[in-house]
């Protein structure tokens, strides 16, 4: 059984890849070109089913199926102060939907607030598609939004994060931290239940 992710982030592939050491990983890349999903859902679940959906379709028109599946993740934070913005927009938070323009848009409008900082949680929603069915897992992590950068480790609002239990943001923490913390590897954690049983089956 190998393993497609449905994401061109370098980020969340590196993350989960590192997680999930022991499974045969690839990126959407690596089998295909690279196309658009829309993501049309109102949640993270729905989101991260409907990539995962559209991934393994891909994988049945090369016909792979018995070899490969799908795995998603839709993630993003959500700001208390902010009503729970930007949640599943925030990848696309900010008109130019760049991680640094997304970032100076929830300074500015916490700064708008007069607030130098809020209560926030990340969620990573991990979905999977495969010729079994289709199975998702939810991850979290809180802690408290800043509207200061600090450290450049990471990726999308982690310099602007940090966990509860600690004093440094995520972009200052290193990278055995994070992995060990974070709202996707807690939901990859759960998932692997799932992956391990569907191994099973592909044997």
């Amino acid at each position: 059984m190998k393993i497609v992710l449905a994401t061109s982030n370098k980020g969340k592939v590196k993350e989960i890849k590192d997680f999930l050491k022991e499974y045969e990983i690839y990126s959407l890349n690596e089998i295909c070109e690279p196309f658009d999903i829309a993501e049309d859902g109102t949640s993270f679940k729905e989101n991260a089913l409907i990539k995962a959906r559209a991934v393994y379709n891909k994988i049945c028109e090369l016909n792979l199926q018995d070899e490969f599946i799908a795995l998603s993740d839709d993630s993003g934070i959500s700001v208390d102060a902010l009503g729970g913005k930007p949640g599943i927009y925030s990848a696309r938070f900010s008109e130019l939907a760049t991680n640094e323009a997304n970032r100076a848009k929830l300074i500015s409008e916490l700064k708008a607030l007069n607030l130098p900082s809020s209560r926030a949680y990340y969620t990573a929603c991990i979905a999977i598609a495969s010729k079994f069915g289709e199975f998702s897992a939810h991850g979290f992590m809180h802690g408290t939004a800043l509207t200061e950068e600090r450290g450049e480790n990471g990726f999308g609002y982690d310099a602007l994060f940090i966990p509860n239990g600690f004093d440094k943001t995520l972009g200052e923490l290193d990278d055995k931290i994070k992995l060990e913390i974070s709202h996707r590897s807690k939901g990859l954690e759960l998932i692997k239940f799932v992956l391990r049983s569907i191994e099973r089956k592909f044997n």
